[in-house]
């Protein structure tokens, strides 16, 4: 089984995006999922949670991208430099993440 949370708040351009392709990424993959969204709405929420802005991905606690976890939380936009990742990236990323547990 593997963990996804996407950690976001309402209003940076990319978070209803990355949602949507998470969850079409989960339909399409063959890799037994547990979703999860938590929504970091302020500078406390995102101390605690380490926050790499929004949206951020996490697999198995693992960034999408690979960002480390950050000293401290920062309530910001995620900036993607090639763009929000693809659905097959991310299945992708969710198969290795899952043939690496076995």
């Amino acid at each position: 089984m593997v963990s996804i949370e996407v950690q976001h708040f309402h209003g940076c351009p990319n978070s209803d995006e990355m949602i949507k392709r998470i969850k079409e990424a989960i339909t399409n993959s063959i890799v037994e999922t547990e979703y999860r969204e938590v929504l970091i709405n302020t500078p406390e929420k995102a101390e605690k949670y380490k926050f790499r802005g929004s949206p951020t991905v996490l697999i198995n606690d693992v960034d999408l991208e690979g960002l480390p976890e950050p000293d401290s939380g920062n309530l910001a936009c995620l900036y993607y430099k090639n763009g929000v990742p693809s659905v097959e990236t991310i299945i992708n990323t969710i198969e290795i993440i899952a043939n690496k547990e076995r």
